[in-house]
């Protein structure tokens, strides 16, 4: 009986696509404060002094917490355990106090000098608040993707995360492109990121919203509120983890992303000191991959939903990374233009991969396991997101300019690096496909049943 209420539910196409609305106005908030920070490098070494190996440090804070501390594994455990609504509540409060911490460390109430473990405390304090607001972002995002994979199954999975994707990447443009001109407006380098906490309790409540919904949901399956399929014992962790086909779209996962969010991070840069942009309007080019994946990863998830081929899909999107990284780096027309059209080829390989990575875990892990699967693909990740910046910004500072600051940053070595995760993304993209030959999950099958 519970099974066959559940099933109607979710074939009723208005309450999934309104819980998918809801819960994408969420994700969208917190992807505008991931990337707010940005387009601001040249106003923070400006400004307060900052270097490279700063800017690459406070990047790469995103993902202290969740990599040292394991805060996205245990995310995912509490997720598996307590439930969605639980656990998007708890990551969405993680999220204000972090957003509030970056917003102190950048505004003009910020006083405290010197230096700490030989960095400004200002950097420090910006790098905790980006920290803990990591946490919150990457639970929250581990939690919207099991909603999603919940009311989903069967149906259009790919073309819902696709859509969910892209309303998220809303978030990733506005930060793009409009941070510096809100900056500049107001002569204020924190008042994007008080948008950006404003912002966030619009998503928080989005989020008690969907609570609502989900609460009176759950209470037609059961009297207890909770579904059975949610049950989660910790010895599936060890299941999960001696998965094969699971760590090759983990290893996927964060070379493929390796390549692309930390490269967004310096993006800006890239336009003003190689293809020389003027300042206001460099960060407009790298929000055209954000714009670009608004519209095309539905359409490739839409594409993976009624036709399969969600192993060649990834394969395709990895070997156009190379190609666009290789442009970068390569040193012909410097013009805006042509960082135009490799921006957006980069929305596509960049809107091919996810639209087929993420709804291919469903077909390899249970759904009761599925929250904490998906939380450690995100770990996995946030390694790459946590330590490239850093790398990045290390190279710039030590390689780049040829002991002169007068200079422009020379960005062929940060490209080239790019490139390398690029083509070993191709390489674990193929080990992917034998393994489904192999094992039969159905990776490049339909997922419309």
């Amino acid at each position: 009986m519970i099974q066959a209420i559940q099933k109607k539910l979710s074939d009723s196409p208005a309450v999934r696509w309104c819980v998918l609305g809801i819960v994408s106005v969420t994700m969208l908030c917190g992807y505008f404060i991931t990337d707010v920070m940005a387009p601001l490098q040249s106003m923070l070494e400006e400004n307060f002094g900052w270097d490279g190996t700063e800017y690459g440090l406070f990047t790469g804070s995103y993902g202290w917490f969740n990599v040292t501390l394991f805060m996205l594994i245990i995310g995912g455990i509490i997720l598996d355990k307590k439930g969605m609504r639980f656990t998007g509540v708890l990551s969405c409060g993680l999220m204000l106090v972090g957003c509030a911490i970056k917003y102190y460390a950048v505004s003009p109430f910020f006083t405290l000098e010197g230096m700490l473990f030989g960095v400004k405390i200002q950097v420090l304090t910006a790098c905790l608040g980006f920290a803990i607001f990591g946490v919150g972002v990457e639970t929250c995002g581990v939690t919207v993707t099991k909603i999603i994979a919940r009311w989903f199954r069967g149906k259009e999975i790919a073309l819902a995360m696709g859509l969910q994707v892209a309303t998220a990447r809303i978030g990733t443009a506005l930060a793009l492109s409009a941070t510096i001109h809100v900056a500049k407006y107001f002569d204020e380098i924190s008042m994007p990121v008080l948008l950006g906490l404003l912002l966030l309790c619009i998503g928080l409540i989005a989020f008690l919203i969907f609570c609502v919904m989900d609460r009176k949901l759950d209470a037609s399956l059961d009297d207890n509120g909770k579904e059975p399929e949610d049950s989660f014992r910790i010895s599936d962790i060890f299941v999960i983890i001696r998965n094969r086909g699971f760590w090759l779209i983990a290893i996927l996962c964060v070379l493929f992303y390796s390549a692309v969010f930390p490269f967004l991070k310096f993006a800006t840069s890239l336009m003003i000191n190689k293809y020389g942009v003027e300042e206001d309007l460099a960060g407009s080019i790298p929000s055209l991959l954000p714009y670009g994946t608004i519209l095309l990863t539905p359409l490739f998830g839409n594409l993976y939903d009624k036709i399969g081929k969600g192993a060649g899909i990834m394969i395709f999107g990895s070997l156009l990374l190379v190609v666009v990284h290789t442009l970068f780096a390569l040193p012909i027309l410097n013009v805006w233009w042509f960082a135009a059209i490799i921006m957006i080829m980069l929305g596509i390989a960049f809107s091919l991969v996810p639209s087929a990575m993420w709804p291919s875990v469903p077909k390899i892990i249970p759904q009761n396991q599925l929250g904490t699967a998906y939380a450690t693909i995100f770990w996995v990740q946030n390694i790459g997101l946590s330590g490239v910046p850093m790398l990045i910004g290390w190279v710039l500072k030590n390689y780049c300019r040829t002991g002169n600051p007068e200079l422009p940053y020379d960005y062929t070595l940060p490209m080239i690096i790019f490139t390398c995760f690029g083509i070993l993304a191709v390489f674990v993209a193929y080990l992917l496909k034998a393994e489904d030959r192999k094992k039969g999950y159905g990776l490049e099958k339909p997922n419309i049943k």
